[in-house]
C-alpha cells in the first residue's frame, strides 16, 4: 500500500529534527558531565529536604546546555522547511540563557542565592516580549486562543492579549522550574507534553511536502526536536542521575511549552495538559500561605509536591512514573478538546 504524501512528509517533520537532536544531546553529555565535574559545577542540596537526596550533593548541574544544544542545533537545521520554529528557538534559548546565568552564579561562582527574583522576573518579561513581538510582525499569527472543548470557539481578549501572553510565559517557565527536583521527572513529563502539541498539531494543520509554510510544522518540528534532546539528555539524568538540568534547562523547557502553545493558538490548553507544572507552582503557594497563617505549621509534608509524596513513601522512580502517566492520560483527554 502506497503511502500518502502527507503522511511522508509528517514522518519527515517528526523523526530528523528528533534524531538530530537526540544524538547531539546525547554525545554533547559525554563530554559536558567530565567538564562539569573539573570546575566543580556541582549541586548543594537542601538539608531539610528529602534525606535520600542528600547523596546527590556534588553532581553535576546545567546539564540543560545538552538540551539546548541538541534542540537548538536540530531546530536551526529544519527551520528552512517552517520559519516559524524561529520564534520558539529564541523563547526557549533566552529562558535558557536566564536559568544559565543563575546557575552559573550559584554552581560556579558559589554564590547560593543566584539571580535576585527581579532580575529573574525582568528578564523573562523582556524574553517574552521580544517573542510576543516576533510572532505578531513577522509571522503575523494571531493571539487570539482557542478554548478546550469548544469547536471553533476563539477567546480574543483584546488589549489584554499581551499582558495575558506575558502571564502565561511566566508562569509556565516558573512551573517547570518548579518540576525539576527528582531524576529524570522534569524531562519525562516536558516529553509527553510535547507529544501533546505534536498530534495537536498534525490535527489542526494541513501538513504535506508542499506546504510547510504554517505553525503546525513548525510545531512539529520544535516538538520532535524537544522530545529528541530530551531523550538524549535522559541517558544521563534517569535514576540515578548523573547530571542535573538546573535551571538552565527547567527554564528552557517552560519557554518551549509557552511557545508552542502560542503559535498553534492554544495557551489555554496549558493548565490541561501542564496539570503537573500548576500542581507544582500551587502546593509552594499554599504551602507558603498555610506557613504564615498557621504561624510555622505546614499543609504538605514538603513542598513542592513532589517532594510531599517522596517524603510518604514513594520512591523517585514511582514519581517520575506516576506524573508522567497522569500527564500522558491529561494529553489524551486533551486531544479530545483540541475539536
Amino acid at each position: 500500500m502506497l503511502v500518502s504524501m502527507d503522511v511522508q512528509a509528517i514522518c519527515r517533520l517528526i523523526c530528523l529534527p528528533l534524531l538530530i537532536a537526540f544524538a547531539v544531546s546525547a554525545v554533547s553529555g559525554y563530554f559536558l558531565i567530565p567538564y562539569l565535574r573539573k570546575i566543580k559545577a556541582g549541586q548543594t542540596e537542601r538539608d531539610d529536604g528529602p534525606k535520600s537526596h542528600l547523596k546527590k550533593s556534588g553532581t553535576p548541574n546545567m546539564g540543560g546546555l545538552m538540551i539546548l544544544l541538541g534542540f537548538v542545533v536540530s531546530g536551526v537545521i529544519m527551520a528552512r522547511r517552517a520559519p516559524e520554529v524561529i520564534p520558539v528557538l529564541i523563547l526557549t534559548v533566552g529562558f535558557g540563557a536566564v536559568g544559565f546565568v543563575d546557575d552559573y552564579i550559584k554552581v560556579v561562582l558559589k554564590r547560593s542565592m543566584g539571580l535576585k527574583a527581579w532580575q529573574k522576573l525582568l528578564l523573562q518579561i523582556a524574553i517574552a516580549m521580544i517573542f510576543t513581538c516576533y510572532i505578531r510582525f513577522i509571522h503575523h499569527i494571531p493571539l487570539a486562543m482557542k478554548v478546550p472543548f469548544a469547536d471553533g470557539v476563539m477567546l480574543h481578549l483584546g488589549y489584554f492579549n499581551i499582558p495575558f501572553m506575558l502571564f502565561v510565559m511566566v508562569a509556565t517557565v516558573n512551573g517547570t522550574n518548579l518540576n525539576d527536583g527528582v531524576d529524570g521527572m522534569a524531562s519525562c513529563v516536558t516529553i509527553a507534553v510535547a507529544v501533546f502539541f505534536v498530534a495537536a498539531a498534525v490535527m489542526t494543520g494541513r501538513i504535506s511536502s508542499q506546504n510547510y509554510g504554517s505553525a503546525a510544522p513548525a510545531v512539529v518540528i520544535a516538538g520532535a526536536a524537544m522530545i529528541g534532546a530530551l531523550l538524549g539528555f535522559l541517558i544521563y539524568n534517569a535514576y540515578p542521575a548523573k547530571i542535573f538540568m538546573g535551571d538552565t534547562g527547567s527554564l528552557a523547557l517552560g519557554g518551549f511549552v509557552a511557545g508552542v502553545a502560542y503559535l498553534l493558538q492554544m495557551p489555554l490548553f496549558i493548565p490541561l495538559i501542564g496539570f503537573i507544572y500548576m500542581a507544582e507552582v500551587i502546593s509552594v503557594i499554599i504551602q507558603v500561605l498555610y506557613f504564615k497563617a498557621t504561624k510555622g505549621k505546614r499543609f504538605f509534608r514538603m513542598a513542592p509536591i513532589h517532594h510531599h509524596f517522596e517524603i510518604g513513601g514513594w520512591s523517585e522512580v514511582q514519581v517520575v512514573a506516576r506524573f508522567t502517566i497522569v500527564t500522558v492520560l491529561l494529553g489524551a483527554i486533551c486531544l479530545l478538546g483540541v475539536w
